[in-house]
């Protein structure tokens, strides 16, 4: 598989994983220290990639919850944040400048600020008032869905944390069988469109952020394409416009609640371009993920399948995913 280590992604993952305790224990001092709602803030990706955890909370939960953009907390009013908050954060590097500034806001407003990221020496682990270490690089979803379960859990609002944490066990597994599903399919599509420089890509619901994110993250900042993200529920107000022959439409359907968003999306795109790939987290087997559970586990399919699009694409393109030329590289 290009680009892809079998071993270091399952060791990824399970070193997600093995935070349980560490993540449990979090979840009660909150509950002991008490609290009225809880932000998962963040700055592009990772803005993007709490989205379903605010989600989650709102089908399951009378907490108020909300996924924040960290610059946009620090200028716009918001009554509910302070000494009663809970600020959850994650970074990669460690060294976001946005997150960074969040932080400190969030503690100056009296919040309690917990971050999860793969170093712990770097100024982001030094920042929070409680840093959740993993190994470099690793999955986040997994962190945030033990932590919104266990939440969750302990305000009696799900009565399957037990069990659904249990299966994580088998996520290693799962989701390196999704990427090697996904192998021959990702090629095809970059193969098909190594000349393609615009995509609509859209997701509904637990996917939504995916969508966002790959858009923005992937397609736009690391491969210097033109994009249009819109949510399936908004597909049809507007963008459908723009749907010709040869519209590229990339497609995340998943299984949760939304599902028939996307099917009428689907439905409409395929008679309107020739050019439509959907990615249906239906698709991959996740052995060991109760039918129950799927649903949960939607973003980090869509997050397994869409990197081996991304390797491909790089290749067909000769352009690095690390190539970049303002991010982080002038002032702005």
């Amino acid at each position: 598989m290009l680009g892809f280590n079998k071993e270091e992604t399952q060791a990824q993952i399970r070193s997600a994983i093995a935070l349980r305790p560490e993540i449990e224990k979090t979840v009660a001092f909150i509950e002991e220290r008490g609290y009225d709602n809880i932000y998962f803030i963040g700055a592009g990706g990772t803005y993007a990639a709490v989205l379903p955890y605010e989600l989650y909370f709102q089908a399951y939960s009378t907490l108020p919850v909300r996924a924040a953009i960290g610059k946009e907390l620090m200028l716009a009013q918001d009554a509910a944040f302070g000494e009663r908050s809970i600020a959850v954060f994650t970074s990669i590097s460690g060294t976001t400048e946005d997150v960074l500034e969040a932080i400190e806001f969030a503690k100056s407003r009296g919040a309690y600020t917990i971050g999860f990221t793969g170093y712990d020496d770097s100024p982001f682990a030094q920042a929070v008032d409680c840093s959740i270490i993993s190994a470099p690089k690793t999955w986040f979803d997994v962190q945030l869905l033990l932590f919104t379960t266990g939440v969750l859990s302990r305000r009696g609002e799900f009565d399957d944390y037990e069990a659904f944490a249990d299966e994580l066990t088998n996520l290693p597994d799962a989701i390196v069988a999704a990427a090697e599903r996904a192998e021959p399919i990702a090629e095809a599509f970059a193969r098909k469109h190594s000349d393609t420089d615009y995509y609509f890509v859209v997701g509904a619901g637990n996917l939504w952020g995916y969508a966002y994110l790959y858009s923005m993250c992937v397609l736009e900042e690391m491969q210097w394409l033109r994009t249009t993200r819109v949510h399936g529920a908004e597909f049809f107000h507007g963008s459908l416009e723009l749907i010709e022959k040869d519209t590229a439409l990339l497609l995340f359907k998943g299984e949760d609640q939304s599902r028939p968003l996307m099917d009428r999306v689907e439905n409409f795109a395929v008679k309107y371009s020739d050019d439509v790939t959907t990615i249906d987290t239906r698709d991959y087997a996740l052995e060991g993920v109760s039918e129950r559970f799927r649903p949960f586990i939607g973003p980090m399919v869509i997050d397994a399948v869409t990197h081996r699009f991304s390797k491909h694409l790089e290749a067909v393109r000769g352009h690095s995913l690390d190539l970049r030329r303002y991010y982080r590289v002038v002032e702005y």
